[in-house]
């Protein structure tokens, strides 16, 4: 597992949104694509499946080429970070000289910002409290733009809606980690490869699934198989309840061959 060491974030000042905020970015403003250079870029398991699919590769080929390993705030898991170009401006490997060549795919950071959403960690979807923040990094220009938005319009306009769902699940999975579910094996425990892999390497989870004794020693049915297999959001979702299943014993899986 490669790893590097945490490395110093650029100072963002964060303010909580009341009602409105105010923002634009285009190729007009004068820091135009500066945001995407030398940045320290969390990816999330949705932003994989979506950039690896829009990139026609696996995710185990995206995870090789595209990203590397580090331990952020989560000291028990390693988190999926976006590598940056070897040139001397560090670009994202998806920048070109118009801007973003994977915009309709682009990663969760990239697609909110300046609007940060914190979820709470209460593990029950109807009492979770959501809040948002507008971040403020010194260079960007953005926020000088005469442009106003809610925290609705932004999320409609920039299609968040889906990522936040499918981030929300991530949340629950990501606070069992903080619990140091490994014991001493930390880092080389098996259990941990077994989650990563449900977590981002999706492709490498469908061939566990599908390839493996998985579907004789557990119940599976007919028509979840069949979604399984056409959709990789499926697949991340049920990764996820398998997860939780093998490190604490609770879940929908129960022994038994799948039929059908």
């Amino acid at each position: 597992m490669k790893k590097r060491p945490n490395t110093p974030l650029i100072h963002r000042h964060r303010r909580l949104i009341i009602d409105t905020f105010q923002f634009d970015c285009h190729a007009g403003v004068s820091c135009f694509t500066r945001c995407c250079k030398n940045a320290d870029m969390y990816l999330y398991p949705y932003d994989v499946i979506r950039i690896k699919n829009r990139l026609g590769i696996s995710s185990n080929r995206f995870l090789d080429s595209y990203t590397y390993q580090a331990l952020r705030d989560n000291s028990y898991f390693p988190s999926v970070m976006l590598k940056m170009s070897e040139n001397k401006e560090k670009g994202c490997p998806f920048l070109s000289e118009k801007g973003c060549t994977i915009y309709e795919d682009r990663p969760f950071s990239c697609r909110a910002y300046p609007l940060e959403r914190a979820v709470s960690r209460s593990g029950d979807e109807n009492k979770r409290t959501v809040i948002f923040f507008i971040a403020e990094d010194p260079y960007c220009m953005g926020h000088k733009e005469s442009r106003h938005w809610t925290t609705a319009t932004w999320v409609e306009d920039q299609a968040l809606e889906l990522y936040n769902d499918m981030n929300d699940l991530w949340v629950d999975i990501d606070t069992l980690f903080r619990t140091n579910p490994w014991g001493d094996q930390g880092m080389d425990s098996p259990a941990l490869k077994m989650a990563f892999m449900a977590c981002f390497n999706i492709d490498e989870f469908k061939k566990f699934i599908f390839e493996s004794t998985f579907l004789t020693r557990f119940h599976v049915p007919r028509d979840k198989i069949d979604r399984l297999k056409a959709s990789d959001i499926e697949l991340m979702s049920f990764g996820f309840d398998w997860i939780k299943y093998f490190l604490t014993g609770k879940g929908p899986f129960r022994p038994g061959p799948s039929k059908g």
